[in-house]
């Protein structure tokens, strides 16, 4: 489970995040959508343990993110823009975070086949396409058995059969226990896939929306604003 309590966050004289708070459930893939700049990767952050609030509470699996190693070691985060050492292959960086978080070797293998880069597993990361690269990440994000998976703008990269190929996964995935939240601002591309789907505007959560029918949810002034992400 994760819980997001009263969240705020500035930088500088830029308040993003103004009282932030939600939770996501087991078995459960939860939307959070918004325009850019809505608050929606720094919230994703500092759920990670990547960024600190200057006031609130985090907790993923009722660990304080305070607790920051007990609740880091429950989660896996895919963050937007994914960047591995170029001069490393496939198969290296995934035996590397392997180890690091402690999956079965045979996982490797595993995620290679099942994010089809078995044909690239020998080829630098520096030399993947974005999708490629994207692909890597979305493998790297799923060799540990953790409970809690969190994706910022996981579809970016991705052509049409592997973003509808990534939402077949979180489905998966949520059918085996795990809780996902996802951030997005492609409203057409999740129509239809979440449990849930809570709205960021401004830093905070301000609606929650019909999973089905998204752009209906949302008013015209909303959907500008998506429009212009």
């Amino acid at each position: 489970m994760i819980e997001a309590l009263h969240l705020r966050k500035r930088y500088g004289r830029h308040t993003v995040l103004r009282g932030f708070s939600l939770q996501a459930h087991p078995n459960e893939v939860t939307l959070l959508v918004g325009a850019n700049g809505a608050g929606k990767t720094t919230s994703l952050r500092i759920l990670a343990g990547l960024a600190r609030p200057d006031d609130g509470e985090a907790r993923i699996c009722g660990f304080n993110l305070r607790q920051r190693r007990r609740a880091q070691a429950r989660l896996s985060f895919l963050p937007q823009g994914v960047h591995f050492h170029p001069r490393l292959s496939c198969r290296h960086l995934l035996r590397f975070y392997s180890r690091l978080r402690r999956a079965r070797h045979k996982r490797v293998e595993e995620l290679l086949e099942l994010t089809g880069l078995h044909d690239e597993a020998d080829k630098p990361a520096g030399k993947l396409s974005g999708g490629l690269r994207q692909r890597l990440g979305l493998a790297v994000l799923l060799l540990p058995d953790v409970p809690v998976l969190l994706l910022d703008e996981p579809g970016l990269s991705l052509d049409p059969h592997w973003r509808e190929r990534l939402q077949s996964l979180v489905r998966h995935e949520a059918g085996r226990g795990r809780t996902i939240l996802i951030a997005t601002h492609m409203l057409a591309e999740w129509n239809g896939v979440a449990d849930r789907c809570l709205l960021c505007d401004d830093g905070c959560i301000t609606a929650e929306l019909d999973p089905d029918n998204l752009r209906d949810s949302l008013s015209t002034r909303q959907l500008n604003r998506f429009a212009a992400a």
